[in-house]
């Protein structure tokens, strides 16, 4: 892991990485969306409405699998004092929020058509949009902390939040067996699925799309963050250097 705690390695790899998920994620997210859109049948009770599931369940998954990363660069960060935990935490929270926001909105469209209402005060909706707050939190707290202004790391209070934010992770996944909700239960289980196999391979092909997307954002992010870095270390030393 601390093989590529120096920056010079970790961009050997993010530069060409970057262009190949951004492509392929794209690729894969145009087919997903046509064959969506046009090539599988409408639900038989939700009718077009239930096309929305292409992007809503990625959403989801990304906003939640992205508050898992935060979590893991925190350990990181607490444990091993990685240089770039903190890099890597910077870069996901923002398109995390992102995902978040889409899944709220994409949720309260779909919801109503199909139950009547925007919104709900259920356990899925009201814990899915405590992690968006939860991300709005994490932004604010490590936008001008300390670590920013010592290469991006993070601070140890961000790192505790990160861990601490993640106990709503399996809240936001056993919300709809735990309470009574209008929201549907889980429709895919290491069991299987609940949604037929017609409807079920263009959101697998979306799913994949968003996730590649997603971590091409992040690798960018993640970029920029440390060519500031060193655009702010530099002007450090020519200031040092003059005596400022």
């Amino acid at each position: 892991m601390h093989a590529y705690a120096n920056p010079t390695r970790f961009l050997a790899i993010a530069r060409p990485l970057t262009p190949w998920l951004l492509g392929v994620g794209l690729l894969l997210l145009l087919i997903g969306a046509w064959a969506g859109l046009t090539q599988v049948p409408g639900d038989y009770k939700q009718g077009e409405t239930a096309r929305i599931l292409y992007v809503h369940v990625p959403s989801a998954w990304l906003g939640m699998g992205g508050w898992t990363a935060l979590a893991i660069t925190g350990l990181v960060q607490l444990v091993w004092r990685h240089p770039l935990a903190g890099i890597a935490a910077r870069a996901v929270a923002v398109p995390g929020m992102l995902f978040t926001a889409l899944c709220l909105a994409t949720g309260s469209i779909w919801g109503k058509p199909t139950w009547g209402t925007w919104w709900e005060w259920d356990g899925r909706m009201t814990s899915m949009l405590v992690l968006l707050f939860l991300y709005a939190g994490f932004i604010a707290l490590t936008s001008g902390d300390e670590g920013q202004r010592q290469g991006g790391s993070l601070s140890r209070g961000a790192a505790i939040y990160a861990l601490v934010g993640a106990i709503n992770i399996p809240i936001i996944n056993r919300s709809v067996v735990w309470w009574n909700s209008l929201h549907q239960g889980p429709s895919i289980t290491l069991g299987g699925s609940s949604i037929d196999n017609a409807l079920l391979w263009p959101l697998g092909l979306t799913l994949l799309g968003f996730s590649f997307l997603f971590g091409a954002i992040v690798l960018m992010r993640m970029r920029r963050i440390i060519a500031d870095n060193r655009v702010a270390a530099r002007l450090r030393r020519l200031a040092d250097d003059e005596g400022i």
